[in-house]
């Protein structure tokens, strides 16, 4: 224990943010929010993802490859971080689905959304990034493949087998 006699040197409270980061944030906020959202299905979750993202950014002083895209990085990134958050959330605990209730066509979509979002959060890690990137966010066989350093025909086998899971656990 100390005494009031040492002194105490405070922390500071925030980091600094490197240099180019705020124009960082302009330009590409809104499609990580988008990306998050696609995700999450959740306007609050996505903002948490958003901030998470660039937070994650600061605090570990990523430097975004200067040749890649850093819209793609960045996208990604938000895919992970949402795909973290509907794990941490525990599905199960939020909102119990009645099977037996008649939804209507709008109900339906989101409890189909939401099933799907349950089923997802229980792949593995790559697979839940890979089934995202490929069916929510839009990008190519060949994109993924670039991405995840695999050949085209492994991109599209592995997502082949990841919707027959899905699937199954869907159709439970």
């Amino acid at each position: 224990m100390g005494t009031a006699s040492q002194a105490i040197t405070p922390r500071p409270s925030f980091v600094k943010p490197p240099p180019g980061f705020n124009d960082l944030y302009t330009r590409y906020s809104e499609s990580v929010y988008r990306a998050a959202l696609r995700v999450t299905g959740n306007t609050a979750d996505a903002e948490d993802v958003l901030q998470s993202v660039f937070l994650r950014m600061i605090s570990n002083r990523v430097a975004l490859d200067p040749t890649g895209s850093p819209e793609q990085y960045l996208r990604r990134a938000a895919t992970n971080a949402s795909i973290d958050l509907l794990r941490r959330k525990g599905w199960l605990a939020e909102t119990e689905i009645d099977e037996s209730r008649d939804y209507g066509s709008r109900e339906n979509t989101a409890l189909l959304k939401e099933r799907l979002r349950r089923a997802v959060a229980k792949l593995p890690a790559e697979d839940a990034e890979l089934f995202v990137l490929c069916y929510l966010e839009g990008y190519s066989y060949d994109e993924l493949a670039e991405q995840f350093r695999l050949e085209r025909g492994t991109v599209a086998s592995r997502l082949h087998r990841i919707k027959a899971v899905l699937q199954k656990q869907l159709s439970k």
